[in-house]
């Protein structure tokens, strides 16, 4: 469920119309709704917490605006994040640092000081080199660096290649077959405390199959490690829970997630931690776009919006659907392509389609664009970087400004050698 619904004819974010902001703010522009993050985040954690101790933590990568991190700082958010800026941004948005955890594959080792010195919550290593990395680090410091090793449990998570995490070609993780043996070498280290594992297979996931079958291996992992003589407190389970962005998706729900977590991991007795972002952001936001042209077309119209693939770049790079929805429909439907005015062939949301019919200067929406939308945005071809808007009620406010192509310029420079 989310909280952009029709009201006498005309598209809302909650209590205030689509059209209100853009009159306002402009568009391209994304617009969050509060009360969409705030039930999600209640939904899901009423549901893990079928499975005894947890702990949650949005995985900032999915959404890092201040906005919509202090909404779900103020459900009792932690952190998952995967570079020091992400950690920063934790921190700014409130979240407490023994909430955060350091995921990614790519940490370096100034991030994992500053992780240190800000005493956030867990690091999950993804090698073993890092592990002795952060000892020596932590050692230096006279703390002692909270960790879990994160294990590839070689696990194809059905979904798109380039959003699968958990199979032995993907770069995450080490392979579950050679996880004992480099915990006994790491969890010796001083400065060091292995207190578990962890895991992510992928994002979307339409099933909960997969991911069983990767915890029930996680399972037998503990047992392993526990034989060896070592205290497991804690076993991160992930993310990956998929969102339906089309009508026919049925993806399982939080509670059926939190059923099944609680069965598997039974008698586990630990703390176990969770790292939602697309089942939390994704259906709590869309871009709103205005409609520049209908252009005529060999098969169908090209209906050109002012949103482009450098504002969502998803179905460019995932070939992602996102509903397409007028804010003002009509009733009349119309089958046509959605395009932005990038120059690349690419840059394309929708092909033969049925659409709301719209015309020049209407405005529509791409939904459940909340998770991995401006976050990913660029400025390609000089185009400004999107602004974000979060609603609450009848308030709605901008929590991330339009940079222009001047503020970008402003910070180049041509050589002097060049000037001459």
């Amino acid at each position: 469920m989310d909280h952009f619904q029709l009201k006498n004819g005309e598209l809302y974010a909650e209590d205030v119309p689509l059209a209100r902001i853009a009159e306002a703010v402009g568009t391209p522009v994304y617009v969050y709704s509060t009360a969409t993050l705030q039930r999600h985040a209640r939904v899901f954690k009423a549901a893990v917490a079928q499975a005894g101790r947890t702990h949650v933590a949005f995985a900032i990568k999915a959404n890092p605006n201040l906005g919509v991190l202090r909404v779900l700082a103020n459900e009792g958010f932690g952190a998952d994040v995967v570079s020091g800026g992400e950690l920063k941004r934790a921190l700014a948005a409130g979240m407490a640092a023994k909430d955060i955890v350091f995921s990614g594959v790519g940490k370096t080792r100034a991030e994992l000081a500053m992780g240190l010195d800000e005493g956030i919550g867990q690091f999950n290593l993804e090698l073993e080199e890092e592990g002795v990395v952060l000892a020596q680090l932590a050692a230096a410091r006279g703390v002692t660096a909270q960790a879990t090793l994160r294990v590839n449990p070689n696990v194809d998570a059905g979904t798109h290649d380039k959003i699968s995490t958990g199979k032995a070609e993907n770069k995450f993780g080490l392979p579950i077959d050679e996880a004992v043996e480099i915990f006994d070498r790491l969890a010796p280290l001083e400065g060091l405390n292995l207190r578990g594992v962890a895991l992510h297979i992928g994002s979307q996931l339409q099933s909960l199959d997969p991911l069983e079958a990767a915890f029930t291996r996680i399972g037998k992992l503990v047992e392993q490690l526990r034989g060896r003589g070592h205290a497991i407190t804690h076993v991160d389970l992930g993310g990956g829970l998929g969102v339906p962005y089309r009508a026919e998706d049925n993806p399982p729900s939080p509670d059926e997630f939190g059923a099944m977590v609680a069965r598997v991991t039974k008698g586990w007795d630990v703390e176990l931690m969770f790292e939602p972002g697309r089942v939390i952001a994704a259906n709590a936001g869309v871009l709103l776009t205005e409609i520049l042209w209908v252009k005529p077309g060999v098969i169908q119209p090209w209906v050109i919006v002012d949103a482009a693939m450098n504002d969502l770049a998803r179905v460019a790079m995932y070939d992602a659907w996102h509903d397409f929805a007028a804010v003002r429909p009509s009733g009349e439907t119309m089958t046509a392509n959605v395009a932005g005015p990038v120059c690349e062939s690419s840059d394309v949301f929708a092909k033969a389609r049925v659409i709301d019919v719209v015309k020049s200067g209407d405005l529509a929406v791409l939904r459940s664009a909340g998770a991995y939308g401006a976050t990913m945005a660029s400025t390609y071809n000089s185009r400004a970087l999107v602004p974000e808007v979060l609603v609450s009620g009848d308030r709605f406010e901008v929590v991330a400004g339009r940079i222009a192509a001047e503020t970008i310029m402003a910070a180049e420079g041509v050589p002097e050698w060049l000037k001459q």
